[in-house]
């Protein structure tokens, strides 16, 4: 067995002490391999590993540090925790090197989620960009898996990256694509030789997909730049601001409120956050 992470269990009262994880698999995700999923499984029989969508976790590799990442797997996929995870730092780079059996820390569940509650009995338009669909996918595959699909009216689906080979999870976009309870839109930036999907921009795509607001609410996760032009489109059709949803996950580090780092006015985005609707976001400085 390899380890990267000495063998501690973590204890449910301490959110200071990581859980020992063993890897279980690595999938590569994109053709250019800067994106991997690891599924995780403990080391220890433990107390069972509950969440909601939209939650992270840290994960830690002596030597190297912790970092957040939002969970990607879902609630009701019980044998395994998924960490989607980009090449793009130190400890990111250590995380793709590792291969199955090796043992790495994980603190969480962290910071709240999206609140499923409130979105019973809405349609519900989710909106992604590049690999910020990790969440996204957990809150998915809850519904269509974990037996809530009748709790919720339409779905709908964008999601866009720059090129084909670009897009997260294509065996469930694929399964979702051949049922008839979801409509899925998947768009690229540029045309591409064999794509026969929709081109242009997240904020073209959802324009013209023309989601009602009425009894809605949208999920909307990817750069900043997505955001900012596809928020005006939300609000040209009718979206309240109560009605939109995204993550901050990206400012986070402790993931406790104690380093001050993600601190935005009287708000920490790693313990109030990292979900928000959009008119919690409007009482806060600028500065998100």
């Amino acid at each position: 067995m390899t380890e990267a992470h000495p063998h501690i269990c973590r204890c449910a009262e301490n959110a200071y002490l990581p859980r020992s994880m063993r890897i279980q698999r690595v999938i590569t995700e994109t053709d250019d391999r800067e994106i991997k999923s690891f599924d995780l499984v403990p080391v220890d029989e433990g107390e069972p590993f509950r969440f909601t969508p939209g939650q992270f976790c840290e994960l830690s590799i002596v030597g190297e540090g912790e970092a957040p990442f939002g969970i990607a797997s879902a609630p009701v996929e019980e044998s395994f925790v998924r960490f989607s995870i980009k090449r793009i730092g130190r400890v990111t780079t250590r995380l793709h090197s590792l291969t199955p059996g090796t043992v790495i820390g994980m603190r969480g569940p962290l910071g709240n989620g999206f609140p499923m509650g409130a979105f019973a009995g809405k349609n519900l338009v989710v909106i992604g960009g590049g690999f910020a669909f990790t969440t996204l996918r957990s809150l998915l595959v809850q519904i269509m898996q974990g037996g809530q699909r009748d709790r919720f009216g339409q779905l709908q689906v964008v999601y866009g990256v720059r090129e084909p080979g670009l897009f997260l999870y294509r065996e469930d976009l694929a399964a979702w694509q051949a049922r008839d309870d979801i409509q899925v839109v998947q768009t690229i930036d540029v045309p591409v030789d064999g794509w026969h999907g929709q081109v242009g921009f997240v904020p073209q795509a959802v324009q013209e997909l023309a989601p009602s607001a009425d009894g809605a609410v949208a999920v909307i996760c990817g750069p900043p730049v997505m955001i900012r032009f596809t928020l005006p489109v939300l609000l040209e059709l009718g979206f309240g601001r109560e009605a939109i949803y995204t993550s901050l996950e990206n400012r986070m580090q402790c993931g406790v409120g104690k380093c001050g780092r993600c601190n935005v006015g009287a708000k920490y985005v790693c313990v109030d956050g990292p979900v928000f609707s959009m008119a919690e976001l409007d009482e806060l400085p600028p500065e998100y």
